[in-house]
């Protein structure tokens, strides 16, 4: 074996070996990039400088996307985070989802976040924008409460049809109807004046923290029990 071939083996053997490392640690890693993003994002938060993330997300969202016919469905996606709806889907899936409390699993999981956030914002009390909202909001900025909350909630459905659905189309299917759901309520903020796109990468950030260590040390407290792997 030549020289060249030679290393050319050995650097995909590497490429294997770090790619099955990231695969086994890919919670891990996850973690810490979205831990380092929040951090990175309340540090210039902190110093009281519109970001050009908001700018370039302003520019983009509000001034080009904006249009009498989109609103409505921005309203719609945003409702989707709000308290009456996820009440509903939370007495659906306590009805039809597997394990011994799958209700108490989503319920714990939105009143932690909802905890969570309220601490967040209290802490670093930034103003919403101003000028330019679609909708009546009170309260403070960030993180975005209504992105921490679809992605908490639609996060841990996500988790439960991956681990106990069937291995089918529909499982992938429904993975990606649930996170298109967390992105657009997020865009839907910005969309409508309420929150500066720092907030709601922030909040999809620190409720993705909180949504790993959930569903590692509590979830399986209250689903994993009496909730076998569907049929493959």
């Amino acid at each position: 074996m030549s020289r060249g071939s030679e290393l050319a083996q050995g650097a995909r053997e590497i490429g294997r070996d770090a790619l099955g490392l990231c695969r086994k640690n890919l919670k891990t890693i996850v973690l810490l990039a979205a831990a380092l993003v929040f951090v990175w994002l309340l540090g210039e938060v902190a110093s009281g400088e519109i970001m050009r993330l908001d700018t370039l997300a302003y520019e983009l969202i509000v001034e080009r996307l904006r249009s009498d016919a989109l609103t409505p469905f921005m309203e719609a996606f945003t409702s989707l985070a709000s308290v009456v709806v996820l009440a509903v889907l939370a007495a659906v899936i306590a009805a039809l989802a597997p394990g011994k409390a799958p209700g108490w699993c989503v319920a714990v999981n939105l009143v932690c976040v909802v905890v969570l956030n309220t601490v967040l914002k209290a802490i670093v009390q930034r103003p919403r924008p101003d000028g330019f909202r679609l909708i009546s909001e009170t309260g403070y900025s960030f993180p975005s409460g209504h992105s921490m909350v679809s992605m908490a909630f639609f996060g841990l459905l996500i988790w439960m049809v991956w681990r106990y659905h069937r291995k089918d189309v529909m499982r992938i299917v429904w993975c990606v109807v649930f996170g298109l759901v967390i992105a657009m309520v997020g865009i839907s903020r910005i969309y409508l004046g309420v929150h500066y796109a720092s907030d709601v990468l922030a909040g999809f950030c620190v409720s993705l923290v909180w949504l790993i260590f959930y569903v590692k040390c509590v979830a399986p407290l209250f689903v994993a029990v009496d909730a076998p792997r569907a049929p493959r």
